[in-house]
């Protein structure tokens, strides 16, 4: 563990910023990469521990990584997919969920462990949903467990209950194409969150020339088929571009970044957030692409918003929520209690150790300002929480994250890009 004091802005925080790639789009085009029916190249994959874990996992199951001298990565998949080995999920939801159904199109089992807290991580859900499909199964259906299947596993039709994360619907359609029969995912639960995630996996697919059907509402279809390689360059992580334009609105500045015209992310809903707590958000298109500039001119103030789409992007919005002139509400994200930890609870208890109101409700949190002062901030292993900290650190001295190496998650040198952040060297 790393211990951190949140530094304090000394003056309004301004320039552009550069954002490393996106984790989520990261993940599944390494997945895709290899599964695919030859090798490819990609560029501006995120370097992180969560990607690092996902290269690991898929070496163990035969898919070799070079890197190259232009910062790419050549990918080149598995003659054919083994088992045998283990692999280590880490804390990553992406490799503890997409890496199994591709582990069962080998015939020799795979053994998954993680973390300690990884443990506590919804994923029986999807078990269910591969044993149903015909693999083979270790009970109980938590880490550690082990997969297993081969041809014996043909894919078709299965329903799961994606209510905890919308990651188990992904994860079967990621493997979908190399399945006899293809896939049919249904989800049979009373609430999907992250849909955009969904759509994100459908429309990396459909680049591969995967085909990807609609049936019905909830409902997925992939087609058997090859998965075309692809050079692809990553998009850049926008939740993690819209936590450090939200910068820019608490300390009265103005940050610009790259926002791409057409996204694979949720990209339009996460600057709708900032703008619901008062941002100014301005576009602006030229030869090197689409820019966006955000700040806050009125200062930050309360909302009302449904989180539901872009739930990454809660702890932020709490920050925002803990600073602002008045009382708000996040609603539609009674999911993340299953996230790095119960992120509800961890933004409640440590929100409200630094002075202002905080109420847990059953979907989101209600947060009421107070006068605020420092204090230790727990993270629990959960980089988010601790960019939420280090947003309130800067109006309110003393605050004390018990850990910031957690950051390494999706910014790998989060301290030096804060910290340049604030002396005005923003990229």
């Amino acid at each position: 563990m790393i211990p951190w004091t949140a530094p304090v802005a000394t003056a309004p925080v301004r320039g552009h910023l550069a954002v490393p790639g996106s984790k989520s789009a990261s993940a599944r085009s390494l997945v895709l990469a290899a599964l695919a029916a030859g090798p490819s190249v990609l560029t501006g994959v995120l370097d992180s521990r969560d990607t690092a874990l996902m290269r690991a996992g898929l070496t163990a199951l035969g898919t070799g990584f070079a890197e190259r001298p232009d910062g790419g990565i050549a990918v080149t998949p598995a003659a054919a997919l083994h088992g045998g080995g283990t692999v280590d999920v880490g804390l990553a939801g992406t490799v503890l969920r997409f890496l199994p159904p591709v582990a069962v199109l080998a015939a020799e089992p795979t053994r998954f462990v993680g973390d300690q807290a990884a443990a506590a991580r919804p994923v029986a859900g999807l078990l269910d949903a591969l044993a149903a499909l015909g693999a083979t199964v270790s009970e109980p259906r938590a880490l550690p467990f082990s997969v297993a299947g081969g041809t014996s596993v043909r894919g078709g039709a299965v329903a799961v209950d994606a209510s905890a994360t919308s990651q188990f619907v992904s994860a079967l359609l990621l493997a979908g194409a190399r399945f006899a029969d293809g896939v049919t995912v249904a989800h049979v639960g009373a609430s999907l969150p992250s849909v955009p995630h969904i759509e994100m996996t459908c429309t990396l697919l459909r680049r591969r020339g995967v085909v990807v059907e609609r049936p019905a509402a909830h409902t997925w279809r992939v087609l058997p088929g090859p998965i075309a390689p692809l050079d692809e360059v990553v998009e850049p992580d926008l939740t993690n571009a819209a936590t450090l334009l939200a910068a820019a609105m608490v300390t009265g500045g103005e940050l610009t970044t790259a926002w791409p015209q057409v996204s694979v992310q949720a990209a339009d809903e996460l600057l709708e957030v900032l703008a619901a707590f008062g941002a100014r958000v301005v576009y602006r298109d030229g030869a090197a692409g689409r820019m966006v500039t955000v700040s806050a001119p009125g200062g930050v103030h309360g909302a009302d918003v449904d989180l539901h789409d872009v739930s990454e992007l809660t702890p932020a919005a709490a920050a925002l929520a803990a600073v602002a002139e008045g009382p708000s509400r996040l609603r539609g994200v009674a999911h993340i209690r299953g996230h790095e930890t119960d992120r509800l609870a961890a933004l409640a208890s440590g929100l409200s150790g630094l002075g202002p109101q905080v109420a847990e409700l059953a979907d989101g949190l209600e947060i009421v300002p107070r006068p605020r002062h420092g204090g230790p901030f727990a993270t629990h292993a959960d980089h988010r929480l601790a960019h939420a900290a280090a947003l309130v650190g800067l109006v309110t001295p003393g605050v004390e994250l018990d850990d910031v190496g957690c950051t390494t998650k999706t910014l790998p040198d989060f301290p030096g890009l804060w910290t340049g952040l604030l002396a005005g060297d923003a990229a």
